[in-house]
Order: C-alpha cells, then sequence, then structure tokens
C-alpha cells in the first residue's frame, strides 16, 4: 500500500520539500518451540547478503480488509505455514530504517506483528523450498539465554564495553547513562528482568555493540564488539520488542499452549518456558505453579518414550478462560 503526501499547490509551492511516498507493509516474527529451543522463522534473500529478514510483505488493501488477514494469507501463501495466536506488536516508522538505495523518493513503515505455531517434518520441508528456515533467536540476542546460568557475554564483552561507552561523555550523560545501564542489565541493587529485552538491545545500538549501529552510519568504529548475529535493516530491533512482548504475556495469558502440541509432558511444557523466559525453573515449583493455576488437565495416557517411567500426558484446560481474566504462568524475576 502506497500513501503520498497531499498534492495540492499549498503544499507543493517552490523551496518546499518534494512529495514522499509511504510504503505500508507487514513484517512477522513467527515463533515456534522446536527442540526446546525458542525458533524464529527467518528468510534469505537472493542478493548475496547474509543476513536474515524476517518475513514481509506489503498491505494491498484492495485483495484483504485487514493487516491480519493479509499476513497470514501472505505467510501461508510462500511457506504453507498455518499461523495461530497473531497480535500486533508496533508500528516502525523510523527514517532510515530499510537503508535501501534510492530510498530517498519513498519511506517505508512496517507494522509488527507476533505469531505463533507449531511445527513439523512437512512444514519445515516447504519452508526450505521458500528459502526460509527456523533460527534460535538467541543466536540474534545471546545475553538474554540464562537458561544454564549468567551468560559470558555479558561479563567478557558487554558489560566492559558499556562502561567504556558510559564514561566517555560528559558527566551529567556519562550519569544518566550508568542508570539505564544499571537498570536494564540488573547490575548493582537491580535484578534482572527477563521483559527488558528491547531496552537491552537499544542501549547496545546506541553504544555501537551491535553491527546494525555500524551499517547504519550510527557507529563509526567498525572494531566495536558485535555482540549476536546481525539481521536486516531494523528486523533485529522488532525480534527484541517480540520477545519481550511473548515473555510479558506468558505471566497473564495462557499463550504458551499456542507452542504445544494437543498432548504434552510436564516436562515439556517446563522446556518450552523456559525456553521463551530465558530462565531455569525449579521442577517442583514449576509443577506447583501449573497445578495451583488449574491450566492443565491429565488425559489418562502416558508416553512411553521418555528414557525412565512413562510420563504421564495432560492438555490444556480451556474452560480456564471462562473461569479468570488472565490465566498465565506467573513466573517470578530472578
Amino acid at each position: 500500500m502506497r500513501l503520498s503526501s497531499c498534492p495540492c499547490k499549498t503544499c507543493n509551492m517552490p523551496g518546499e520539500a518534494q512529495p514522499v511516498t509511504v510504503e505500508i507493509g507487514l513484517n512477522a516474527v513467527i515463533v515456534a518451540v522446536v527442540s526446546r529451543s525458542p525458533r524464529i522463522l527467518a528468510v534469505s534473500e537472493a542478493d548475496g547478503d547474509a543476513r536474515d529478514s524476517l518475513p514481509f510483505g506489503p498491505f494491498d488493501p484492495a485483495r484483504h480488509r485487514t493487516f491480519e488477514a493479509s499476513l497470514r494469507a501472505r505467510v501461508e501463501k510462500r511457506t504453507a505455514l498455518k499461523l495461530g495466536y497473531i497480535e500486533q506488536l508496533y508500528t516502525f516508522g523510523d527514517r532510515g530504517r530499510q537503508r535501501l538505495p534510492g530510498e530517498e523518493g519513498k519511506h517505508m513503515v512496517s507494522v509488527g506483528y507476533l505469531a505463533l505455531t507449531r511445527t513439523d517434518a512437512e512444514n519445515n520441508e516447504r519452508l526450505a523450498e521458500a528459502g526460509a528456515h527456523w533460527r534460535d533467536w538467541y543466536g540474534y540476542l545471546p545475553w538474554e539465554d540464562w537458561r544454564l546460568g549468567r551468560p559470558a557475554i555479558l561479563d567478557q564483552s558487554i558489560l566492559p564495553a558499556l562502561a567504556r561507552w558510559e564514561s566517555g561523555d560528559e558527566k551529567s550523560a556519562s550519569a544518566q547513562r550508568r542508570s539505564r545501564i544499571r537498570l536494564a542489565f540488573g547490575l548493582d541493587d537491580f535484578p534482572w528482568d527477563e521483559e527488558r529485552v528491547l531496552e537491552r538491545y537499544e542501549l547496545l545500538y546506541e553504544a555501537g555493540l551491535v553491527r546494525e549501529a555500524v551499517i547504519d552510519g550510527h557507529c563509526r568504529d567498525p572494531e566495536s564488539p558485535a555482540a549476536g548475529l546481525a539481521m536486516r535493516h531494523d528486523h533485529r530491533r522488532i525480534v527484541a520488542t517480540a520477545v519481550a512482548r511473548l515473555r510479558g504475556k506468558l505471566k497473564y495469558r495462557p499463550v504458551v499452549f499456542e507452542l504445544m502440541p494437543p498432548a504434552f509432558t510436564l516436562t515439556d511444557l517446563q522446556a518450552t518456558v523456559e525456553a521463551i523466559s530465558g530462565r531455569h525453573l525449579h521442577k517442583q515449583n514449576f509443577r506447583r505453579l501449573v497445578e495451583g493455576a488449574e491450566l492443565v488437565e491429565p488425559t489418562g495416557e502416558t508416553l512411553a518414550s521418555t528414557g525412565g517411567r512413562p510420563a504421564a500426558l495432560f492438555r490444556f484446560r480451556r474452560q480456564i478462560l471462562d473461569e479468570r481474566p488472565a490465566p498465565g504462568l506467573k513466573v517470578g524475576g530472578r
């Protein structure tokens, strides 16, 4: 969809800026959990640039009444992937976000979406044919994965580099930067908050510690340590926005079950929650939390292929949606 600035003579007097075409597109952060790993559907372009992109397509109001309908149709047509839960994230429209040749005459605005789905071997084969693949989201955001403890990248490179960035400005700005770093990264008396994903990414971008900052011309030092895999345009920022939204959503909506098969073990449910939240959960505490929330019910069947005793299978108890306004898994912070 394209929108242009007003063509009237008053708005286009000599010396005034020329009309700019605005293009509206749809970006999707499509999430699945594969082998207990949180994956995002990424696409590769045939232009020699190895960086991943998010699935993207223009909105065509002549064919689709809503953005969501357009997004679902485009994803299914290209990948045969049917999306489950979907919600709008944010509208991304900063100038220069696309960094495309000849972009001076147009401006791209993307409406970002978070979508949840399940995948299988048949879907993966179709995705590969379409030039799409599942990528572990911690490849883009490695400092967010605390499942095995504090990520080494924090103390080895990120925090020392942020300390240098903090001290490299005037006193008042330095104090403000220090406050933001402490809050975002859980330093001193602040706890690590798994939902501050976007704040952490934006700090790293400002400090020139992600490759996108160098590509965008924001950082002039190409020797700065590059944290995580870079993506095209501002797609990693959109990913950070989606991860933060999903982590928060887990606590007050049963969205995790959109990522689970119809029947599952409590161990698999815990592993999925840990994958999304990026934190390790105590087994017995998690089971008490699930039982207390009354989110699941036993199917009466067991799974024998666990390597030990047969594990009971459970399913999502859908009646909870009519019983409570905010039925989620309120996993606590660190």
